[in-house]
């Protein structure tokens, strides 16, 4: 039953187009509701949690970040490079950053 409320929470955060997708995994990862996952988030990206909603503020961050954007931009990270930057960011470990690493060795 929580998958489907985070879902729905974070989707209208805009996904991945703002911070939802880093909100959704602070409330799976470390089982924060959303309110406190928002705080988090907000807090390790140095913004406001308005911010955090914001298509362009969180466009011209995550590019920075390097943390995966909608559309891709030549030379920034993308998939398993810009999940391995969101765990580094956040402090949580990404199941599938675990699967990569394993099949490195």
């Amino acid at each position: 039953m929580g998958m489907p409320i985070t879902h729905i929470m974070t989707s209208g955060m805009s996904g991945i187009r703002a911070a939802g997708d880093l909100v959704a995994r602070m409330e799976f990862a470390k089982n924060m509701r959303l309110k406190d996952a928002k705080n988090y988030v907000a807090k390790k990206l140095g913004v406001s949690t308005m911010d955090l909603s914001d298509e362009y503020v969180m466009r011209e961050l995550r590019e920075e970040l390097g943390i995966g954007v909608i559309t891709s931009v030549a030379g920034s990270p993308k998939g398993i490079a810009a999940k391995m930057n969101i765990e580094k960011l956040l402090d949580i470990k990404i199941n599938s950053c675990e699967k990569f690493r394993e099949k490195l060795k």
